[in-house]
């Protein structure tokens, strides 16, 4: 119905630009929203206000001149003007009524549109080192970027869903190390572990498949490994630092010594069965947690293909890198970012910032109209400096956009639960997968905007109650789905036909409000999708299934009358399946019995 109206005030107003009452260049944007008081209409446009300026009129005015040029419809039953040139468009019933048939005509495609136009937008999200088990705060950045990803798509983009997979640099090496000293626990060795190696039961695991398949290719004694090494960081059993050594140069000289004494073909293996363990193992849980990529873009092909090397030196030949105490920066502060930042250390290694302007880069030389990143919150301040080196490259920094996630809290009995699990680290998604369901766990991820902190209540997604909003949307939708089985228990039969025409008979406060309800669902997933806020949709399906049970408690479907039930049927039909489709979106099923 919103279209329908936006199309008739382009009408007027190039109707108004006709008879010169209008000048050509007078904006195009036609402001339209849905009232919240029924008492002003069903819609209304500040149109006349925001052309007052151009017009050099009164708004009241222009809004007058505009109704009266306003093509019939037979789905207006009037249109008034109120205050100084608000302008309220008031429906019929036949209107509200006609969004049924639409619903029943377009199924799953409804609420769908080609505003996109068929503009190609790359989302990239998670992209979490592979280092360890994605945790619940990796999962709450997979069902937000999967539904921004299904919502752009939906409004007619050609949406491309990558994972950035971070395989080089200092934390892989840190957990090959990992690895192979656990492996050689498994070789009888005996030594304090880092105190900042991976620590996680994960290692363990990999290191034991290791030794099972390779048992002791890989053997040498702890000793020399760990002599005259810088002193590490040493806690005692309650936690309190007895030697405060130099931990990061401990590690760093614990890799270095590893890759030498293995040697680069040993090494290499274990490097490799590390990574290729826990980004197989990242795959699975995601792909059952129903986020599935198009590309799993290897941070390493960058360097090996030149990209980083290159970009550096397309920087510098635009003046944008120099060099200062042996090592290689961006001047991003040019760009408003608060102070440079270094691309290539002292010791010739560029750094990941280095590896990511390659990569942002080749994201537009793939062709990608628009980009968006979806970050955890704690990167907001890496924004700037990407954007930074954007620009410097002669890209425009607007058509990347960084959307921020915050953590979630997980709660328990009104209490919040403890963030760890055998690994002594964090809660992995799978396990919260495991205790709440796929479905609970996407709804409750998106519910809140994205900025938001995210208090999970782990009770609350398990019960079966109006008060678990998943449960309670599921809920209706399997009561349309029983509503059918009583009809082929009581062997009558749904006329479609006859229900569609029989929709004036909907005349019940409860089934208009819920015919408002479902006419709006097309503007909620344009709005949602434009401006990347999935939880508005979740609070939509809340608010429809809402509106349906108050329906149903006070009214029979199945009623004696022929041309009512069908009617009340085609109703409840086009309800559960507004609901299917926004469920789709968000990730979560729709099951036919609860």
């Amino acid at each position: 119905m919103k279209a329908h109206l936006h199309t008739l005030l382009a009408q007027a107003l190039q109707q108004l630009r006709q008879d010169k009452l209008l000048p050509d260049d007078a904006p195009t944007d036609i402001p339209l929203e849905h009232t919240r008081d029924r008492a002003r209409g069903d819609f209304a446009s500040t149109l006349a206000l925001a052309l007052a300026k151009t017009a050099r009129r009164k708004p009241r005015e222009l809004a007058e001149q505009l109704v009266a040029a306003l093509p019939a419809s037979d789905r207006i039953a009037r249109v008034e003007i109120a205050g100084p040139g608000f302008i309220n468009f008031f429906l019929t019933s036949t209107a509200h009524q006609s969004v049924i048939n639409e619903i029943l005509d377009q199924g799953d495609a409804f609420g769908r549109s080609n505003r996109g136009e068929g503009r190609r937008v790359q989302v990239e999200f998670v992209s979490a080192n592979p280092t360890g088990p994605l945790h619940v705060g990796h999962g709450r950045g997979a069902a937000f970027g999967a539904t921004v990803a299904n919502l752009l798509e939906a409004i007619g983009y050609q949406v491309h869903r990558e994972y950035y997979v971070n395989d080089a640099g200092r934390q892989m090496n840190i957990l090959a190390t990992s690895i192979w000293l656990r492996y050689l626990e498994h070789c009888g060795e005996r030594f304090r572990f880092p105190s900042n190696g991976y620590q996680g039961e994960y290692v363990r695991d990999i290191a034991t498949r290791l030794y099972a398949e390779r048992g002791g290719v890989y053997m040498v004694a702890a000793a020399p490994i760990f002599r005259n090494l810088p002193q590490d960081e040493i806690r005692n059993e309650n936690g309190d630092i007895v030697i405060a050594g130099d931990k990061e140069a401990h590690i760093d000289a614990l890799v270095e010594r590893t890759q030498r004494l293995l040697g680069d073909h040993h090494y290499r293996y274990i490097f490799e069965r590390g990574l290729n363990a826990i980004l197989d193992d990242i795959r699975d849980d995601l792909r059952e947690f129903g986020v599935v990529y198009d590309e799993w873009y290897s941070e390493r092909t960058l360097a090996e293909c030149g990209a980083v090397n290159k970009t550096i030196n397309r920087l510098r030949d635009a003046g944008y890198v120099y060099e200062q105490d042996g090592a290689l920066w961006f001047r991003s502060s040019a760009f408003g970012d608060e102070k440079d930042r270094v691309v290539e250390r002292e010791n010739g290694q560029t750094t990941y910032f280095a590896s990511d302007i390659a990569y942002h880069l080749d994201k537009f030389e793939r062709g990608f109209d628009w980009v968006i990143d979806i970050w955890g919150a704690d990167h907001h301040g890496y924004v700037p400096r990407v954007k930074a080196a954007l620009q410097a490259l002669g890209e425009n920094p607007d058509k990347l956009d960084v959307l921020l996630v915050q953590f979630a809290i997980l709660y328990r009995n009104g209490e919040r639960a403890q963030m760890s699990t055998r690994s002594g680290e964090f809660v992995t998604l799978r396990e919260l997968r495991q205790e709440v369901g796929n479905d609970a766990a996407r709804f409750f991820y998106v519910m809140r905007k994205s900025e938001q902190h995210l208090d999970f209540d782990l009770d609350l997604a398990k019960s079966q109650s109006r008060d678990n909003p998943i449960y309670y949307i599921q809920y209706a939708y399997a009561r349309v789905s029983s509503v059918l089985r009583q009809l082929r228990d009581k062997g009558l039969v749904r006329d479609e036909a006859r229900g569609r025409a029989s929709l004036a008979l909907l005349t019940e406060p409860h089934e208009e409000a819920l015919l408002m309800a479902l006419s709006r669902y097309p503007e909620v997933v344009e709005t949602v999708a434009r401006i990347h806020e999935p939880h508005q949709l979740a609070h939509y399906l809340r608010e429809l299934a809402t509106a349906f049970h108050a329906y149903y408690n006070e009214h029979r479907v199945l009623v004696p009358d022929d041309a009512l039930r069908d009617a009340r049927l085609n109703l409840s039909l086009a309800t559960r399946q507004v609901i299917k489709n926004g469920l789709n979106l968000l990730g979560v099923s729709a099951p036919e019995v609860m």
